[in-house]
């Protein structure tokens, strides 16, 4: 089975991360899903950002969470783009693709849920859609939401991993959530890490897997797919 071909914030090697325009680009290059991130803005409203401060993504700066959707969408997020909704997302790649839907800041569970849920009453495919989360509670408060929709369990650095050991405890919460699939780092990958979780029936999906040496040898370990910023690398 090929690795899916995962497009990371769109195809944000080519094009401004999380932006229409980046989506638009991962299709055009023949992605099998793409990762997005979501987020709430002090209206309210879900809108798809990466960092909690538009600072680096756009011409702006503070905090997306004390900005008004009316003042986010202000701001350039590159070549021209706006920041924009998960709506939008939503209907630009319905139906082309698969998402991977990265919940950030708390409470996104809740509204990502009830947004979904009126798709699959309207028509969208429950297998086209992954949430996952560095939060762990967003991700049981999602699995409690909605619960016929995937998700997935994200290992880091920056989650107390330490380089030359394996994560504790990720099959737990894996299991915790009944979780299609966990989603390690790169820099903390192993061969071994790979084998234990298709043992326990998980799929494993890397991020952000730019380099071809790296991709050559996620390949050869066996994973189900890569996020990459260059997805086109992806053979």
């Amino acid at each position: 089975m090929n690795m899916l071909k995962i497009g990371h914030r769109g195809a944000c090697g080519y094009a401004p991360e999380n932006t229409l325009l980046s989506f638009k680009k991962a299709l055009q290059l023949g992605v099998d899903m793409i990762e997005f991130d979501v987020q709430s803005c002090k209206t309210g409203e879900l809108v798809v950002i990466h960092d909690d401060k538009v600072n680096r993504t756009t011409d702006g700066k503070g905090k997306v969470k004390d900005k008004t959707f009316k003042e986010l969408r202000a701001l350039d997020a590159g070549r021209g783009q706006k920041i924009p909704t998960f709506k939008e997302v939503l209907n630009l790649l319905q139906g082309k693709c698969q998402m991977n839907i990265e919940l950030k800041g708390k409470g996104v569970a809740e509204k990502v849920a009830l947004e979904l849920a009126k798709r699959l009453q309207n028509g969208a495919r429950v297998k086209d859609f992954l949430v996952s989360s560095f939060d762990f509670k967003e991700v049981i408060r999602f699995r409690e939401c909605l619960p016929k929709i995937n998700v997935a369990v994200l290992l880091n650095i920056n989650v107390g991993v330490l380089f030359n050991k394996l994560p504790r405890n990720y099959l737990k919460k894996c299991q915790q959530v009944n979780a299609y699939s966990v989603n390690p780092a790169l820099k903390i990958v192993k061969k071994k890490l790979v084998d234990t979780a298709h043992k326990n029936g998980l799929k494993v999906f890397v991020f952000t897997v730019n380099a071809e040496k790296d991709i050559a040898r996620m390949k050869e370990w066996g994973v189900d797919g890569i996020f990459s910023n260059f997805p086109d690398k992806i053979l």
